[in-house]
């Protein structure tokens, strides 16, 4: 009985070795360090069809795996080399964008040293950037930039002060007379404010599409979303009341008094990716006087029974992946046309819950703005 069950395994395990040996025969040999790695740091690298390679220095460890990939459970297993070295490649080809991803070195968890950290997951996370065939809309270039900053603004409702970023778009500290539009921006679960400038390239793709003529400038404001007291999987139960104050009652007086913004609903926008559009959804049906902008980026649906009755929105901009439930975005479009709504649907082809989904959204949903 125990040699037939070797006798199998091996077969197994053999088997399981060639056809990973066949899928990796196909694999480019054109790797080069990943954009987001640390000054100087040769790993991770990624290749022109979309593979990660990693090396990771643990001479003392037994087993090193990185989150990231299509490996066993989610993830790719490094093999020991006789230098104390862990190298290894994803099985196949990962989605264009950026993506977070952290070690596990004998079941502990940790950052790889190599390259750059990013919060996601309520935790600061490694993040490694596969080069995207459209990259080139928030790529830095040489364009007049704009200013991302941070400031502190008292928040009697939390009993501190809060922070938020903000960016200014190129031409703001010249032109002293000129008042912008806004538009509050969430970041999802497990981010925080550093989200949409860092993972995002938010104030990039602003600066070119500016440049480019295809938008009008206008302030974007991104502040936490207080959603990460909740734990993942019991984000049913999250309430928007404290984060409400916070945002309408707190933040954006603060910004129009010390920002020169257009302070009214017609030039004030919200939107969210995620959770941060769940939020978005909440507080716009909570207040449609103060926004004039709604933007769910996989981040639900509007329907016209809930904005029925309601100060009518200028636009409501409902987007997602193509891996996710893009149907459901066409058709809640749809319906909100049919009802006399200007609705508009966005689906990012070949992507999923991401921040190349989010990426191409807010290039998309930008130079719909504040055109009324």
């Amino acid at each position: 009985m125990y040699s037939k069950l070797f006798s199998v395994t091996m077969a197994a395990a053999f088997c399981c070795s060639i056809s990973q040996i066949k899928a990796q025969t196909n694999v480019a040999d054109d790797f080069k360090p990943s954009p987001l790695n640390q000054p100087g740091q040769e790993y991770p690298q990624v290749n022109s069809q979309g593979y990660a390679r990693f090396k990771i220095k643990a001479p003392q460890a037994d087993s090193v795996k990185v989150s990231l990939g299509l490996g066993g459970r989610g993830g790719t297993r490094l093999i020991k080399g006789t230098d104390g070295y862990f190298t290894g490649t994803t099985e196949g080809p990962m989605d264009e964008g950026f993506h977070y991803y952290h070690l596990t070195v004998d079941g502990g968890t940790f950052n790889d040293p190599g390259t750059l950290n990013y919060y996601g997951s309520t935790r600061w996370e490694s993040g490694i950037e596969i080069p995207a065939r459209d990259q080139d809309f928030y790529a830095l270039k040489n364009v007049p930039h704009g200013n991302v900053q941070q400031i502190l603004f008292p928040s009697a409702s939390t009993g501190t002060s809060r922070r938020a970023y903000v960016y200014t778009p190129p031409g703001y500290e010249k032109e002293k007379s000129k008042k912008y539009p806004v538009l509050y921006l969430q970041h999802g679960w497990g981010e925080d404010e550093t989200a949409w400038s860092n993972q995002g390239r938010a104030n990039l793709i602003m600066d070119n599409l500016i440049a480019e003529g295809k938008t009008k400038p206008f302030i974007i404001v991104m502040t936490y979303g207080m959603t990460n007291e909740v734990k993942f999987g019991g984000l049913r139960n999250f309430k928007v009341d404290n984060f409400q104050t916070v945002l309408t009652d707190e933040l954006i007086p603060y910004v129009d008094a010390n920002f020169r913004t257009v302070a009214d609903r017609a030039h004030r926008a919200m939107g969210g990716l995620s959770m941060g559009g769940m939020e978005t959804h909440a507080i716009t049906l909570n207040k449609p006087d103060t926004f004039g902008y709604y933007a769910l980026l996989s981040g639900g649906l509007y329907t016209p029974e809930e904005t029925a009755g309601k100060a009518k929105p200028m636009l409501i901009f409902m987007s997602c992946g193509s891996r996710e439930r893009p149907d459901g975005v066409k058709t809640a479009a749809t319906n909100l046309k049919n009802a006399g709504y200007n609705a508009v649907s966005y689906v990012s082809e070949n992507t999923g819950h991401e921040f190349q989904t989010w990426r191409r959204s807010l290039h998309e949903l930008a130079p719909m703005l504040f055109t009324k």
